[in-house]
């Protein structure tokens, strides 16, 4: 059985956030957010990382973070570009933005040739997270059983503004249907999303929902590339400059074609990000708190 690789994507500038979030310190030692990961990672068992990032931050992104963690992993890098689209497709005159998460993975493909986990680099999923799908990543599987772990959506919303989750129905421990939300607002312990910026929908605080923490072999890696052009042609024509292709929307075609099947792993962490600039100093008092109760030293890597 091949060592998983956990693949971080931390391509994005942090538009809404306003700088390079992944590398925002959020303690007094200067860690960011991507260090406790890695360091939650380390302890769970994972030896092998892949970086999503792009040409243009990658000098900066090696000397905050990926240089140091060369000591503690096999460590590669992997480049989503806009430009790197399937044989006869181009970039979208005025195209900015990414083509999305599942695009982000698509990248990794003849980079990690085995199982693997993906996180964003902006997110804090805690240790038990890491235990819990570097555990199932371990075990013998057929490919086309995946994982995901599942939070409950009012440990993951912001009271600074709206965010995209992918809410999730299970039955008997896996995944049966996923819908990404893409603009999520808090409402007390529940939360409401809309589809055009007027009407919303309530949702349950309790509902399971996504946080882009995956399991996957590499069978998904073809299926995102297989997946691609077909995207390409219905999305393009509608929405060049913004279409994204997503992670679990590729997730979810395979639950309806009965290609894979996502076992939900229950977490007890609380999620903590920083989608937004205002979010930052609740996640420095939630680390200060962890460091407080002993769950991470003062100085990670000592």
């Amino acid at each position: 059985m091949q060592e998983p690789t956990l693949v971080i994507m931390a391509a994005g500038m942090g538009s809404r956030f306003g700088g390079l979030k992944q590398i925002t310190s959020v303690d007094d030692g200067g860690h960011a957010i991507i260090d406790f990961s890695l360091f939650d990672a380390r302890r769970a068992g994972f030896k092998k990382i892949a970086f999503i990032i792009k040409h243009e931050i990658e000098d900066s992104f090696k000397a905050a973070v990926g240089s140091r963690m060369e000591k503690y992993f096999d460590v590669k890098y992997v480049y989503q570009q806009l430009d790197k689209l399937p044989e006869g497709y181009r970039v979208p005159e005025g195209r900015e933005k990414p083509w999305g998460t599942g695009h982000a993975v698509l990248c990794c493909r003849g980079v990690v040739d085995g199982p693997f986990a993906v996180i964003n680099a902006d997110d804090f999923y805690g240790k038990g997270a890491y235990q819990a799908i570097y555990d199932f990543l371990k075990e013998d599987r057929a490919p086309s059983e995946y994982a995901m772990v599942g939070y409950r959506l009012k440990n993951t919303v912001t009271e600074s503004g709206h965010v995209a989750r992918g809410i999730c129905e299970a039955k008997n421990g896996w995944l049966t249907d996923i819908v990404e939300r893409t603009h999520i607002e808090k409402r007390g312990e529940n939360a409401a999303f809309t589809e055009d910026g007027k009407n919303f929908v309530e949702v349950s605080g309790d509902s399971v929902v996504s946080m882009n923490f995956w399991g996957f072999s590499t069978q998904m890696l073809d299926e995102l590339n297989a997946r691609f052009p077909k995207f390409l042609d219905e999305n393009l024509g509608k929405n060049p400059l913004k279409c994204e292709y997503f992670l679990p929307f590729v997730a979810n075609e395979q639950l309806v074609e009965g290609k894979a099947r996502v076992r939900v792993l229950d977490c007890n962490e609380t999620w903590y990000g920083m989608t937004y600039r205002e979010d930052l100093d609740s996640v420095k008092k939630a680390i200060a708190d962890m460091k407080n109760r002993g769950i991470y030293p003062d100085k990670l890597w000592t």
